[in-house]
């Protein structure tokens, strides 16, 4: 993990301050920025966010999709706590602390907004930081692999129905040809670039490849960043009038990356997994692909609104959480394994 990665919540925080005080300054400016708009996406941002997410797609090998059989009850935890736990929970979460507990404080417009953005973060599971994260605990990088490769093809035909769903539980009107536009531009067409690309670098070698990663992987987090600085720029006066909303954002958040990772390391445990399985199964539920939601936050619901600040939320507190379960993960090993030997 590069000390820039570590530290990604400095940075992030230095572009909330950096973005709020452009904003506050230069207002025109970004208002201009904002208008630079087709058919709802906003083109700045799209290219950004094309900078963002086909770096990292670039590490994902779809034939690993082969290898899923070999820790199947792994692969079957992964996918039953991303596709059928993660997503629901969050909007339940959602649901009992942005419109009851914390509704009092926060701006009343915006309610909404808010359940929506938090909807998209755990509805987009983690893609290129479970690598770094499995790597921590010492998992197993074919599993790991394979659990991403199964993932991002589910993320293809899964992502918007869920959201379409949970959005339309919660009273929330479903931009439907936004939504299927934010899917084909922001997951479709980057998976496709990314592929052959992919296939193009691995032509000349492995070491050209991992070379060209190494050379635009800062670009992927460059981009976020400068996103992430444009976003601030426009929610700047809102966060100034209610400082505190990032924190209530936060809580539903966190709950749900604990429940989700202990839950997903207790079911590998109960059905036999190895540890080396057991962590990236239970880190890819525990974190998110936030670059996605982000992008799929602004095209729906714009720079403005409470979606795109809660996604942005999870940016936050990506890192020092997740940091958080690996330890938790790596100090209870012989707990999980003494375990897991009885069940197998």
């Amino acid at each position: 993990m590069s000390a820039f990665e570590r530290y990604l919540t400095l940075w992030v925080l230095a572009c909330i301050l950096a973005g709020i005080a452009l904003g506050q300054s230069a207002p025109r400016v970004f208002e201009a920025i904002g208008r630079m708009e087709i058919a709802q996406v906003n083109l700045p941002v799209g290219m950004l966010i094309w900078v963002m997410v086909i770096p990292m797609l670039l590490k994902v090998d779809f034939s690993a999709l082969g290898q899923v059989r070999q820790h199947w009850r792994g692969i079957g935890v992964t996918l039953f706590i991303n596709w059928a736990v993660k997503p629901f929970s969050m909007a339940l979460l959602a649901w009992l602390f942005i419109r009851h507990v914390f509704a009092g404080w926060l701006p009343a417009d915006q309610l909404d907004s808010y359940v929506a953005g938090l909807i998209l973060l755990a509805a987009a599971p983690c893609t290129a930081m479970v690598f770094v994260w499995s790597r921590l605990t010492g998992g197993d990088p074919v599993f790991t692999l394979s659990q991403v490769a199964l993932n991002d093809t589910i993320m293809v035909f899964a992502f918007a129905p869920i959201v379409g769903l949970l959005l339309g539980l919660s009273a929330i009107t479903v931009p439907w040809a936004t939504l299927l536009t934010s899917v084909v531009l922001y997951i479709v067409i980057p998976v496709v670039v990314a592929q052959f690309w992919r296939r193009a670098l691995l032509r000349k070698g492995q070491a050209r490849f991992d070379a060209a990663l190494a050379r635009i992987g800062p670009l992927s987090i460059a981009a976020l960043l400068l996103t992430l600085v444009l976003l601030f720029a426009f929610q700047g006066r809102a966060i100034l009038q209610q400082p505190l909303v990032i924190a209530m954002l936060a809580v539903p958040i966190l709950i749900q990356v604990f429940f989700n990772s202990g839950l997903a390391y207790w079911l590998n445990r109960r059905v036999g997994e190895k540890h080396a399985i057991a962590c990236p199964s239970a880190l890819i539920g525990a974190s998110n692909f936030f670059e996605l939601a982000v992008a799929a936050a602004i095209s729906l619901f714009g720079f403005h609104s409470g979606a795109a600040l809660a996604t942005v939320v999870g940016v936050l507190i990506e890192v020092p959480v997740m940091l958080l379960v690996v330890r938790l993960v790596n100090r209870s090993r012989g707990w999980y394994e003494r375990g897991a030997a009885s069940a197998s």
